[in-house]
């Protein structure tokens, strides 16, 4: 069973940053690829980014050019670089590791808030 530890979560001001870490349970090249979700109150929950295996990575246009994926393998940890906040950015952020071979298994954790003031 994977286990997957979001941290770092809190409340700032509109323009501040905040970075979210994901601590897994096992080695993150154990995984095909890692990503970030938000769910925003009364709302689905979304993609944010993702990186693959090989490190590309991927954003959704709401948060391209504002918020980074990196990660850190000898501490088994991914990371969320959020700048250039906005209250729309308020949300709870998942860690989700995805393994693909003869099926598709998904591991969840269970969410930080972040909460962005006007």
């Amino acid at each position: 069973q994977v286990q997957l530890v979001e941290s770092g979560g809190g409340l700032v001001q509109a323009g501040g940053s905040l970075r979210l870490s994901c601590a897994a349970s096992r080695s993150i090249f154990s995984f095909n690829a890692m990503g970030w979700y938000r769910q925003a109150p009364g709302k689905q929950r979304e993609l944010v980014g993702t990186i693959t295996r090989s490190g590309t990575t991927n954003y959704a246009d709401s948060v391209k050019g504002r918020f980074t994926i990196s990660r850190d393998n000898a501490k088994n940890t991914v990371y969320l670089q959020m700048d250039s906040l906005k209250p729309d950015d308020t949300a709870v952020y998942y860690c989700n590791s995805r393994t693909i071979g003869f099926g598709i298994d998904d591991y969840w954790g269970r969410g930080t808030q972040v909460t962005v003031s006007s």
